[in-house]
């Protein structure tokens, strides 16, 4: 008798082969290749996956001149459990001074049943997803929608039908803009509990439509008069608007602009020439024949950035309240001279990816511009405070690690006895008062190392043995240009100047009353630091700590660290009277554990407690403690440099 489990036919399908995409992981290359079918928009099929496809496609087609105008600009974010994005997005879009009564009044999210969201609750629900999504919403006829709520409840309620499903969203209307619009926050997660994946159509053009057809209904078809004013205003713009659009459709693919071509009526095909001819002035359209034009290759890109810059000077001339300055909009990579001034604006340069800015009114006499490096958060720069700016040099300890490395290969215990070699020689007898320090230094380099290799610019072969590139300063520098701009951002003083005059502890002023008030010129902030430094002076006079000699004043030796010294002490004993806990002074070098309780801003800067049940103490806060709040940590500072290790983990060398 035959066993009839030997006749089963049981496939055994074995590991998915890599085809083409240069080693590109098969689902990796699937993905990208559907994300790019799902862009083919109106021209092709579009996609095949995703809500709201159907719906997208029903309303396909080049929309009406009478229709109201909506812009909607979307993104698509991962969700990284137990990050702080979602919280900051928040908390940002519910900032001061966005709703209609302006500074001091606060932004508040609503829902779809609430007037008051819970955005806690929000993000406690939001952990588990995979993703969400952020919109904005802009109509430009927002002014006269009315209740801005209530248009937007009424186009999420439309998205359910066109999604079907139930969507749970918060939103916050913002008002401080020249056109109020809406950012709405929507979580990945469909009402069956599965991901909610939207239709790459309807992310495009779909939402938008079902949004300006509500305006529409609401308000009413646009009049010929309403046309015929946005069109003129369009006409001498340096931006892209819809008029180029519209050239760049007729155009086609071989950028040939043929007059005959052109459909509309009358008014607007007056309005299309006048584009044209203003375009013709600009250099981004050039005649080639009788009535055919051609459109230059970068007219799309030119246009956007000459927008863009016009906005950001408007931004300028908004932050510096009308006080004369030059205006300088600084592009990270190429900046070459230090920047240091005032923090007289901040905001976000673009609201959906959270990018943010600052404008500085620099100490000489200019007023600059800066979009701030990824990773950085707003919060972080108060306004009124002091920042500088510096280009980043060339990496030290790239230069190190390429001198002390043989064939490409990088040992970090060979240039540990290569510098007690070098030490040794130049002090001889002190080189074992110099070891922590010298291997402080060596385990910055290998920190350094695990950045780059990160960025697989070099590779780890064991504990101790490194393979770098030969061109390792180079490569090295074009990763600190991409992942930082080139730029390094400090706040050098939390305190605006008033609030440095008369401050118990060290500050900004203080350093400038040290080095002579160097980079300061006489104009501007400038000038505003000059007068608060004289003002500071008489203040260390009062308290014994200057003592002018002519036009000069001299202050005593080791001021900053006496200020700082005070500051800590008053301010360690109401954190013990608080907590029943004693302080220890720690000092400039020495090693302390405990648990990160909380962090305290001081004029002489931000510091850390950190408590170990018994005593606690205040330790120079730094970024790396940001996310550790409530973790149990140790610290060991010699020499400037501080040597933090977190639980069972090896230190981290500042």
């Amino acid at each position: 008798m035959v066993d009839a489990d030997e006749d089963r036919f049981r496939p055994r399908p074995g590991a998915p082969r890599q085809r083409g995409g240069g080693g590109e992981r098969f689902v990796s290359l699937v993905r990208r290749q559907v994300a790019k079918a799902g862009q083919t928009g109106r021209s092709g099929r579009g996609s095949q996956f995703g809500r709201g496809r159907v719906a997208a496609r029903l309303r396909s087609g080049s929309p009406s001149l009478r229709s109201r105008r909506v812009v909607i600009k979307s993104r698509f974010v991962m969700v990284k459990p137990g990050s702080d994005a979602m919280a900051a997005h928040l908390r940002y879009i519910e900032r001061d001074g966005v709703t209609r009564e302006g500074e001091g009044e606060r932004g508040q999210a609503y829902g779809a049943d609430t007037d008051e969201a819970d955005t806690r609750s929000f993000i406690e629900r939001s952990q588990g997803d995979r993703h969400q999504f952020r919109f904005i919403v802009s109509s430009e006829d927002a002014g006269e929608l009315g209740d801005l709520r209530a248009f937007t409840r009424t186009l999420m309620q439309r998205m359910e039908i066109d999604l079907q499903t139930r969507l749970d969203w918060v939103a916050v209307d913002h008002h401080d803009t020249d056109n109020p619009h809406t950012h709405v926050v929507l979580r990945g997660r469909a009402d069956n509990g599965q991901d909610l994946v939207i239709s790459p159509e309807y992310m495009s053009h779909g939402m938008r439509e079902r949004a300006a057809e509500l305006a529409t209904e609401w308000l009413g078809p646009r009049t010929e008069r309403e046309i015929a004013d946005t069109l003129q205003r369009e006409i001498q713009q340096e931006r892209f608007t819809t008029l180029d659009r519209t050239l760049m459709r007729m155009a086609g693919e071989n950028g040939l602009l043929d007059g005959s071509g052109l459909r509309g009526d009358m008014a607007y095909q007056r309005a299309v020439a006048a584009r044209v001819q203003h375009l013709a002035a600009m250099g981004l359209v050039q005649p080639t024949q009788a009535g055919q034009w051609r459109l230059d290759d970068q007219m799309q890109e030119t246009l956007r950035c000459l927008g863009e810059r016009g906005d950001i000077l408007r931004v300028m001339h908004r932050a510096m309240r009308g006080q004369a300055r030059e205006h300088v909009i600084e592009s990270g990579p190429a900046m070459r001279t230090p920047i240091i001034g005032r923090i007289a604006d901040k905001g976000l340069a673009n609201e959906l990816y959270d990018k943010g800015y600052i404008v500085i009114d620099g100490a000489d006499g200019r007023a600059h511009y800066l979009a701030l490096p990824p990773g950085m958060v707003l919060a972080d720069f108060p306004t009124g405070g002091v920042v500088e700016v510096r280009p980043i040099p060339e990496s030290v300890a790239d230069k190190n690690i390429e001198r002390s490395a043989r064939g490409g290969i990088y040992r970090p215990a060979d240039h540990l006895a290569e510098l007690e070699e070098w030490q040794a020689k130049k002090s001889p007898g002190k080189d074992q008062a110099r070891l922590p320090s010298l291997k402080a230094m060596v385990r910055s380099h290998v920190m350094r190392l695990e950045s780059l290799r990160r960025a697989e610019i070099v590779e780890r072969v064991d504990e101790d043995t490194w393979k770098v590139p030969a061109d390792l300063i180079q490569r090295g520098r074009e990763h600190d240009l991409k992942m930082r701009h080139g730029i390094h951002v400090a706040v050098r003083s939390h305190l605006p100047l008033a609030r440095q005059i008369d401050a118990p502890g060290a500050t900004w002023l203080d350093r400038k009353l040290i080095d002579g008030g160097k980079e300061l010129t006489g104009e501007g902030f400038g000038g505003e630091v000059r007068e608060a430094m004289r003002a500071r002076a008489a203040y260390l006079e009062g308290e014994g700590l200057a003592r002018r000699q002519g036009e000069r004043v001299i202050v005593t030796r080791g001021l900053l660290n006496t200020l700082r010294e005070r500051e800590v002490a008053a301010v360690a004993q109401k954190i013990a009277i608080q907590t029943g806990l004693s302080y220890q002074p720690m000092g400039e070098d020495g090693q302390a554990s405990g648990v990160y309780r909380r962090s305290v801003m001081l004029a002489s800067g931000r510091y850390a407690m950190l408590d170990d049940g018994l005593g606690f103490v205040l330790v120079p806060w730094q970024p790396v403690l940001a996310q550790r709040l409530g973790e149990s940590m140790s610290v060991s500072i010699e020499g400037g440099r501080a040597t933090w290790s977190f639980g069972k983990q090896r230190g981290m060398a500042l």
